[in-house]
């Protein structure tokens, strides 16, 4: 039996499990059926835009997505209702057969208490790259649990330490609060790092979505204070441009996992009633008017991803200025594909080439 709060689906304890390992089955289902059989049962044919052809277990997946009524990564316009949905979601695309040496709880001192994270040790010894990763969400849901498989798929295969921040969101916590949270465990970080065993000497800062925003703003911020930047900026498929105006926010602002509907929400949540415009650096780094002297950059875009456009202009605009960047386009995926690892094939592909760039860069650093 199931009842509504505010117009979403609450459904009891024994429900939510059974969907849940209804969703692993056909999750884990997915790779292992023929590309023409994940076409037939997503439409029939496949979807090219703009040069760029969907991969099909994506396209499957999504097809799986619209049946269930979901339309984006909100949930009736009700945070608590979208960090439900997603804490759901990311325990049927888990993959517990990603192992790191060690996880440890982390208490950080900020500005508004104590924030949370989570270190991942790698194997091996001797002192390895910290990064310290900020989760995406649009600034609205996403937690340590939720991304705990993309970190641990990090960690292991690029070797590295890697720091995972709770940061506090909105709309209970309005910007600047996820800014000041990310520079704070940016800034612990860096003194810290031998404690954690780590190289205090390659510090990054990376994260995807929303949390590639708060990198890029807090490497910023490194700069204009003076502070030690980060040994590198990695930016997966970033917000940098909260007005909204590109082309592939409209291109694929519908359909493809994030809509131009979620990112209105985020940003009514977010920004709305902040004291910030949209124009603030700390929001839209792109606008920032110098950007020269920041730490080198490796920007990965997605071809079918609503942020596309910005992320590869904040790019552009980093190599106008003389900042080392290396953008890459994972053509075939969307927005959000480092947490789908599990669905194997062009998406584990697509994570492995990103997160051996990651490494290779961590290493000339």
């Amino acid at each position: 039996m199931t009842a509504t709060v505010n117009g979403a689906s609450k459904r009891g304890p024994l429900m939510e499990k059974a969907l849940v390992a209804a969703n692993k089955a056909g999750i884990k289902a997915i790779p292992h059926l023929p590309a023409v059989l994940k076409r037939l049962l997503s439409g029939g044919r496949a979807i090219t835009i703009d040069g760029n052809t969907l991969d099909p277990s994506l396209q499957m997946m999504l097809s799986a997505q619209r049946a269930t009524g979901l339309q984006g990564l909100t949930v009736a316009d009700d945070p608590t209702a979208t960090r439900l949905q997603t804490r759901a979601t990311s325990a049927a695309i888990d993959e517990p057969d990603v192992h790191v040496a060690q996880t440890s709880p982390v208490s950080i001192p900020g500005r508004a208490g104590v924030i949370p994270a989570r270190h991942y040790r790698p194997a091996g010894d001797g002192p390895a790259p910290l990064l310290v990763f900020y989760h995406g969400g649009g600034f609205v849901f996403g937690d340590l649990d939720v991304f705990d498989a993309p970190c641990r798929l990090i960690c292991r295969d690029a070797g590295v330490h890697v720091l995972s921040v709770d940061y506090r969101l909105a709309p209970e916590h309005k910007a600047p609060a996820a800014f000041d949270d990310a520079y704070a465990a940016y800034l612990w970080a860096c003194e810290h790092a031998e404690e954690l065993g780590a190289d205090p000497g390659l510090v990054a800062v990376g994260g995807d979505s929303a949390g590639g925003n708060l990198a890029a703003v807090v490497a910023q911020r490194a700069r204009d204070a003076g502070d030690p930047p980060p040994a590198l900026q990695w930016l997966i498929y970033p917000v940098t441009d909260w007005r909204g105006q590109t082309r592939s926010r409209t291109l694929f602002g519908q359909g493809f996992l994030l809509t131009r509907r979620d990112l209105d929400l985020f940003a009514e949540a977010f920004v709305t009633g902040s004291g910030l415009d949209v124009t603030d650096a700390r929001l839209s780094p792109l606008l920032a008017e110098n950007l020269a002297g920041l730490a080198p950059a490796l920007v990965i875009t997605a071809g079918f991803d609503p942020l596309r456009d910005e992320g590869e202009q904040y790019a552009a605009r980093l190599r106008e200025a003389g900042v080392p960047v290396d953008v890459r386009r994972m053509g075939s995926m969307i927005h959000g594909f480092i947490n789908f690892n599990v669905l194997g094939g062009e998406v584990a592909r697509a994570n492995a080439e990103i997160i051996s760039a990651f490494r290779a860069h961590l290493a000339r650093a």
